[in-house]
């Protein structure tokens, strides 16, 4: 079993408090209206709240100091293109690490994300598939821009946590686990063309639009997280890549807007999917490392570009990536298709007394 709690909340039941902290990330008027009263008033205060910070909840690390975890993103095919493979090599990893969580990068479902909190491919590409014992562990998870091309409340909505209890998924929101604080950020908004330029998608700006808005209370709510973040490691997580060498390349708006706020607040890590690859890139001009775990299921784009940054590892194809971190070090490690190790790194940091 695992808990968590959630801060600036009443004091209620576990999954009100949750339904309360996604609320204040999502579309307040996509409340269904099955929801008690009671979660209602939660659902009010963290409205209110919403204004000054991110949503945050706790998840304690394990009892000789450690916290593990897997990394996936681009993953949601009902099994297709390798996802379940990588999927069995997840469970196979997470159960020699007993890991703590899962963040999943984006991209959860495709090609039009859900069509509502009663779409079957929520089961089919998700609790069909990753079934191991050691991925029942919370996942913790950000929007695509695929998941913004159909209903992109419905995985913000506390009802399918009925039908899957692992499912947290926010717009934006803090997960602190004591030795690192993991800030998720809601990137798809960033992205001009989405707006200008969505060619056949149509994408579900609810709660979202105006976009100059939405951004500005985005970069503010996180760098006020970031200043009151004791952690010894910080670590951001969003879909879009800040750095990246594959189809996508660099994210011009992220570069802009995020990055000088990671630099500012000395960022440790910056994770990613997006990219259909596992890529691992060192900044020249600050510690942070960008590591793209985009590789769930269909892979193989065939693009490398190099950039600005130095390139430390780049794979073209399917897999996942491994975090283990201590108040002193923080190991990663990406895998492909069948499990194989194709990449290790590792960086210690003095312990800070937190």
């Amino acid at each position: 079993m695992y808990c968590f709690t959630v801060h600036r909340l009443l004091s209620t039941p576990h999954d009100e408090q949750l339904e309360g902290a996604a609320a204040a990330a999502g579309d307040r008027a996509a409340r269904s209206a099955m929801d008690a009263p009671v979660t209602l008033l939660v659902f009010l205060v963290a409205v209110v709240a919403a204004a000054a910070e991110m949503p945050r909840l706790e998840h304690p690390h394990k009892g000789d100091g450690s916290l593990s975890l897997l990394a996936v993103g681009d993953w949601g095919r009902r099994g297709a293109y390798n996802q379940s493979m990588v999927a069995a090599q997840m469970g196979i990893v997470g159960e020699k690490m007993d890991i703590d969580f899962v963040i999943s990068t984006g991209d959860n479902f495709y090609k039009n994300g859900l069509t509502g909190v009663d779409d079957k491919a929520f089961e089919e590409s998700f609790s069909d598939i990753y079934t191991a014992k050691s991925l029942h562990k919370p996942w913790y998870t950000v929007l695509g821009n695929h998941d913004y091309r159909g209903d992109a409340l419905a995985q913000l909505s506390p009802v399918l946590r009925k039908v899957d209890s692992r499912w947290i998924c926010i717009k934006s929101f803090v997960v602190s686990a004591e030795i690192a604080d993991f800030f998720f950020v809601d990137t798809t908004p960033f992205v001009l063309k989405y707006w200008t330029d969505p060619k056949n998608s149509r994408y579900d700006w609810r709660g979202v639009s105006p976009r100059e808005t939405y951004m500005a209370n985005v970069l503010k709510d996180l760098e006020d997280a970031l200043e009151q973040s004791k952690a010894p490691w910080k670590i951001v997580v969003g879909h879009h890549a800040i750095r990246s060498v594959s189809q996508h390349g660099d994210t011009k708006e992220l570069l802009e807007h995020l990055l000088p706020i990671l630099k500012a607040h000395g960022v440790d890590l910056y994770l990613n999917g997006h990219d259909h690859c596992l890529e691992h890139i060192s900044s020249r001009d600050s510690k942070i490392q960008y590591l793209t775990s985009g590789a769930g299921s269909k892979a193989w784009r065939g693009v490398q570009t190099a950039n600005a940054d130095k390139v430390e590892f780049f794979y073209d194809g399917q897999g996942f990536m491994s975090l283990r971190l201590t108040a002193a070090e923080a190991s990663l490690a990406f895998y492909d298709v069948a499990g194989e190790v194709l990449h290790t790194w590792t960086v210690a940091k003095p312990a800070t007394g937190y």
